[in-house]
């Protein structure tokens, strides 16, 4: 029967069940405001220790009886973080940048005191040569790492400067030096302050380097033993575990910091125990592709070493914690020999003896199988000792030690190149707006748009970036109109005013601790000192507030449009330029004078793959799926044809076997072609090379030969597997991978 009773709104709806949760007393969930009312220790002790310098910036600079000193209270903000080691590495390349910056604004102002227009040109071309060079620099273009900042803070400050110089052009080095003395103030008194609520700072540094580990190591021993158990989906499902390794190995430079000058080379024995992760969970890879051909029996001589060695991953980080690392390495050791020993074994009863028969062909080839297997997984073990010996130099430094471990760069000329056009286009447009219109505060809403276009041109996503940012400008234009209008009409005194804003300062001191709205927070931190405009002679007017927000709100909205109409991000067009590198990449492997390393291989395409996660967006999740799975598929290729390129150089095959690979690799080399149908050939190439190395090992009496034609055929089978199962990937007859999914 149908209801007589009428369906209310929705808004109708939520009111009727806030009003029975007020009458029935039950307490109702506030997770969305808890950063505000219930703040973790360190969080709480981060926002009271930023506003108090921010205040002490604000007050020295009042003292100082400095023009704008709202700028030191916003430096103190922008190079404020968590940890010590984040905010003296922040704090040192925004010094850079700054004083990068204050050198190109006063030879910019001086080339052009009276020509507007190529005063624009030339600000909008040298903040796009700070997105250009930002681009390029070590390391993904994250708001972590400082030293795409310091391309940041020289663009800030390249603006803020030639802006404030051009209208009073005779002034231009005294407006530099005060600018500078701004952001000088800011980064020694927060450098300062932070010191001093530091305590334990090496040791819990030490402590981090080892928490990175032991975070990226459960991850790769969960999945490998889920794999080793038969799980054939273990490593599919951990893909979360290249996303980790890059995080943590991007925050091992400030571990470094904090250790202080005197520390050693801590954080390359870091950075290469994760690198050396990343390799491991690539033999994984392999090794699931030779757990996915024909010839598995159960109990046989894998199964067995494989459960012992499912055993010691799922025991290992809790030994490592536990700092029982010699004896991890002794047991690894025995599980490396147990490997070898059962290659050996099967060899021998497979050629016979003189009081054995050889094996048959079924036999044979079940346990060819069997030592492809034991090779994978020695192998695996292998990166995994040297991933546990890389861990144990980075907690015990050792004497007169010079190893290094350089942070991977891997640029992108064309993304560099979007990025400097995107921003050197959005400001140029808001200078032609200014000289068009005549605007009395036009400049205010050109330096705006210049800041914006500084801080987010360098970001995969400027468009969202500068949406939340404008986010945090409404909210920080809401608190100071409070401010402004009504409570900071009577004081008269800095203590005062120090009162009056720190309530508002301890809110975006909390806010910037929760993720979801951190870049809210960064914004609402920042333009809240400019739009209170504290100053010796006077207080904000009504007037000139309204002439402050209302460009501030402008010049973001302009912003964020541009963003999306210049150059937006296109992720399909991401993706197919990433899989024809991809493409390419497998041909330079294959034809290259001087071979690649398997770490750089490794951590290039886990680069592509974290970037493949973070532009994911709203695309469908199989396509996403599809291709994370071709970016490790094509990883797996491209370092089995560097261990054939190495069994081809050590010069141990048969002539005919090294015929059979060379051909093969000759298909590889032309497996780039757009439209040539080079995958079905290359493929065919891959199987046919497999089949018939299988069949010439049967025939090969030298124990080292047939050990060399087992591992080169075992890269065969892997690259023939992947190349099947990935074909949608891999044959580029089509521009998109996505229409497959249509």
């Amino acid at each position: 029967m149908n209801s007589r009773e009428p369906s209310l709104t929705p808004d109708l709806a939520r009111l009727r069940d806030l009003w029975s949760q007020l009458w029935s007393g039950v307490p109702r969930r506030q997770d969305r405001l808890r950063w505000l009312f219930a703040p973790d220790l360190l969080t709480f002790g981060y926002a009271v220790r930023t506003t108090i310098t921010s205040l002490i910036a604000l007050g020295i600079a009042l003292w100082w009886e400095l023009g704008s000193p709202q700028w030191a209270a916003l430096t103190v903000w922008m190079v404020a973080q968590g940890t010590r080691g984040k905010s003296v590495a922040k704090a040192r390349w925004h010094l850079f940048g700054m004083v990068v910056g204050t050198i190109f604004a006063v030879a910019l102002v001086a080339a052009c005191p009276q020509q507007p227009l190529l005063f624009i040109l030339l600000l909008a071309v040298g903040i796009g040569l700070f997105c250009f060079v930002g681009t390029l620099l070590p390391g993904p273009a994250t708001m972590t790492n400082y030293r795409i900042h310091g391309m940041r803070a020289s663009g800030f400050t390249y603006a803020i400067i030639a802006l404030d110089g051009i209208a009073d052009p005779e002034h231009i080095f005294q407006i530099a030096m005060a600018r500078a003395t701004y952001i000088v103030l800011g980064i020694v008194l927060e450098s300062s302050v932070s010191s001093l609520f530091q305590f334990r700072l090496g040791e819990r540094a030490r402590d981090r380097l080892s928490h990175n580990f032991l975070t990226a190591i459960d991850g790769a021993a969960r999945a490998l033993s889920d794999l080793l158990g038969g799980d054939g989906q273990a490593l599919t499902r951990a893909r979360g575990v290249f996303s980790t390794i890059t995080t943590l190995s991007d925050q091992i430079e400030f571990a470094e910091v904090e250790l202080g000058r005197h520390h050693g080379h801590e954080g390359d024995h870091a950075r290469a125990a994760l690198a050396r992760v990343a390799v491991l969970l690539s033999r994984g890879l392999d090794l699931s592709a030779l757990l996915h051909m024909p010839g598995h029996v159960e109990g046989d001589v894998f199964g067995t070493t494989a459960a012992s060695v499912r055993t010691f991953l799922l025991a290992l980080p809790a030994r490592l914690q536990a700092g029982d690392i010699q004896p991890s390495l002794l047991q690894l050791a025995g599980l490396r020999a147990t490997c070898r020993q059962a290659i050996a074994d099967s060899l021998g009863e497979e050629m016979g003896s003189d009081s054995r028969a050889p094996a048959s062909e079924d036999e044979a080839r079940g346990l060819q199988w069997q030592r492809m297997l034991h090779h994978a997984l020695d192998a695996m073990l292998e990166d995994l000792e040297g991933a546990i010996t890389q861990f144990e130099a980075s907690l015990h430094p050792l004497p007169h030690d010079h190893f290094h471990y350089r942070i991977k760069t891997f640029r992108d000329w064309r993304l560099a190149g979007a990025n400097s056009l995107r921003a050197s286009i959005t400001i140029f447009g808001a200078g032609v707006i200014w000289i068009a219109t005549g605007w009395s505060v036009g400049l205010l809403f050109l330096m705006f748009v210049s800041i914006v276009c500084s801080l987010f041109s360098t970001l995969e996503k400027p468009a969202l970036a500068t949406q939340a940012f404008l986010t945090g400008a409404l909210w920080a234009v809401g608190v100071s109109a409070v401010l402004v209008l009504w409570t900071l009409a009577t004081p008269s005194t800095f203590e005062v005013l120090a009162l009056c804003l720190s309530l508002p300062m301890l809110a975006g001191g909390l806010a910037f601790a929760y993720p979801t709205i951190i870049l809210a927070a960064v914004s609402y931190n920042l333009f809240l000192p400019i739009l209170v405009g504290p100053d010796n002679q006077g207080r904000l007017d009504e007037v000139t507030f309204f002439n402050t927000a209302m460009p501030l709100v402008l010049a973001l909205w302009y912003a964020m449009w541009s963003f999306r109409l210049v150059l937006p991000n296109d992720t399909n067009a991401m993706r197919w330029q990433m899989r024809s590198e991809i493409l390419k990449g497998l041909r330079h492997v294959a034809r290259a004078p001087s071979l690649p390393t398997t770490i750089f291989v490794v951590e290039r395409n886990v680069d592509r793959f974290v970037r493949l996660l973070t532009n994911a967006g709203e695309t469908p999740e199989p396509v996403i799926d599809a291709y994370l799975q071709g970016t490790l598929s094509a990883m797996t290729i491209g370092l089995n044809i560097i261990r054939l390129r190495r069994i081809l150089a050590r010069n141990l095959l048969p002539v005919a076997a090294t015929q059979v690979i060379e051909a093969m690799m000759g298909r590889m080399e032309q497996f780039s072609g757009r439209y040539g149908g080079h995958y079905g050939r290359t493929a065919r190439a891959a199987k046919l090379a497999s089949q018939r190395i299988a069949a010439q090992a049967g025939h090969e009496d030298n124990l080292g030969v047939r050990m060399e034609m087992d591992r080169a055929l075992a890269s065969l089978n892997v690259i023939s597997y992947e190349l099947d199962t990935n074909r949608m990937f891999f044959d580029a007859s089509s521009p998109y991978l996505d229409t497959a999914f249509g």
